[in-house]
């Protein structure tokens, strides 16, 4: 086979079948291979008038389509399949070609497969996608990890086929070996949070309110116009306002509660704990999801005394609604600013030299928590590189402070109501953990040195500090 491929695609699934026909789009010559053939002439049979396609049966033939260097893009479920057809490539390649892995990898795997390649001077190349089936065809964000001269060879290509906002292209490096499938990963956990409390301001909406579905389709139909512009916040008013087909009622009112999730939220809150980022917001979105899943568990909870409901005039409705849209954007950008201030961690712990403002920037098109913001938070770390939260820019900490009272009176009328708003309480809670002069943590020094002898450090002096607990009249022991 005389080599003609720019780039190939090897998992025909549905996201790897409308990447490849992207590619194909954009006037890319694209081999496409799966283990299963009939998936592959498949795909050439509905799509090879859209542009050039190479269709390989096996995996010789793919890598030989290939020009060189070798561009290949795997799209497989995660995890052992992902080795396996890396494994089935990588003794066909030749030093300098390139494996691009597009699925959704968690990025320790990435770094392990990406160690194991350089040994064998082939690039390994993680490369985040986000925006789901229709961004894969039409323009998806792209958040690339792997070596500096990969994206050289690689880059035009993503930013071609990526998103793109005000004419810039929604990929970028993000940096070494897994730092594009850990920024996707912390994507997918503030994406988790956005969710949730869009889901919480919807109950409240509902419960407390009393508005119908349709009534808060267009509440948020407002919003969306506004700084809560988003692509979740639009199709929020448009699942809202769908009706069952079968039944005439409210689309919401059909659909079991319980949601399901694929990984990348837990994942977020799992390495979270190991970088000690407290991203609270993430962490109890995830948990209530699980919660929401928990059938047995919610059924020995069900009945148990709640709090009270009071009912609103109409006037009163309208005015917590404008206190719903207070709390839920002060709680999305506490979210957002967890999910920045992890990168920053990881960057630190991993030697990875992260554009925030680049990453903003990815953000705002092709993904799904584009949102109108996003221009802030990227001039935001433009101004200031190594900005430590968000709430550190005068706009944002503005709008923070214009909040609180709203913001509060939201939780602590769900509370006294029984209504569950676990990412708003975070949020609030993570705000004011941050904010407070002293916490706490103090007593927990002395408990940890009671029980463990674990040392205390003082506000007096310097060094660390043990008291003999058996006979506190003895003098403490300076380490």
């Amino acid at each position: 086979m005389i080599p003609s491929a720019h780039i190939g695609v090897s998992g025909l699934g549905v996201m790897g079948r409308n990447l490849a026909r992207n590619f194909a789009r954009h006037g890319y010559t694209v081999a496409v291979h799966n283990r299963s053939a009939s998936r592959t002439r498949l795909l050439v049979e509905e799509f090879g008038a859209e542009g050039t396609f190479v269709a390989a049966e096996t995996a010789e033939d793919f890598v030989a389509a290939l020009e060189r260097p070798r561009r290949l893009v795997v799209m497989v479920q995660a995890g052992a399949a992902t080795d396996a057809v890396i494994a089935e490539f990588a003794g066909l390649l030749e030093p300098g070609d390139m494996i691009i892995d597009g699925g959704n990898a968690h990025f320790a795997d990435t770094r392990r497969r990406e160690s194991a390649l350089r040994a064998h001077g082939v690039h390994f190349v993680g490369a985040g996608i986000s925006g789901g089936e229709e961004g894969a065809l039409d323009g998806p964000s792209i958040m690339v990890g792997g070596p500096d001269e990969s994206y050289a060879v690689l880059g035009p290509m993503f930013e071609t086929v990526s998103a793109k906002v005000d004419g810039e292209p929604c990929a970028a490096h993000i940096g070494t070996d897994g730092a594009g499938h850990f920024v996707k990963m912390v994507h997918n956990g503030i994406e988790y949070a956005d969710m949730q409390l869009i889901a919480e301001a919807y109950d409240l909406l509902r419960q407390v309110a009393g508005y119908t579905p349709a009534e808060i389709a267009d509440v948020f139909r407002g919003w969306n116009q506004g700084r809560l512009g988003s692509y979740l916040t639009e199709i929020t008013a448009e699942v809202l306002a769908h009706t069952d087909a079968t039944t005439g009622e409210p689309f919401v009112d059909v659909v079991a509660d319980a949601a399901g999730q694929k990984g990348t939220g837990r994942w977020t809150v799992q390495t979270a704990l190991d970088l000690a980022a407290p991203v609270t917001a993430i962490a109890q979105a995830t948990f209530a999801r699980a919660a929401s899943g928990q059938s047995e568990l919610r059924a020995a909870y069900r009945g148990l005394p709640g709090g009270t409901p009071v009912p609103l005039s109409r006037t009163e409705a309208a005015r917590f609604t404008s206190q719903v849209e207070h709390a839920l954007y002060a709680s999305k950008v506490i979210a957002y600013d967890q999910g920045w201030k992890m990168i920053q961690d990881a960057g630190a712990e991993y030697g990875w030299k992260i554009d925030l403002a680049a990453v903003a920037g990815i953000w705002r098109g092709g993904c799904i928590i584009r949102a109108a913001f996003l221009d802030r938070i990227r001039a935001a770390y433009t101004a200031d590189p190594g900005l430590v939260s968000l709430l550190g820019e005068e706009g944002f900490a503005r709008e923070i402070g214009d909040a609180q009272v709203p913001w509060r009176e939201i939780v602590a009328s769900a509370a006294r109501r029984g209504i569950p708003v676990p990412a708003f309480s975070a949020a609030l809670a993570h705000y004011d953990t941050l904010r407070a002069d002293r916490l706490p943590a103090a007593l927990l020094q002395g408990q940890r040195d009671y029980f463990g002898a674990h040392t205390y450090r003082r506000t007096d002096r310097p060094g660390s500090f043990h008291t003999h607990w058996a006979d506190p009249n003895r003098p403490e022991t300076a380490n």
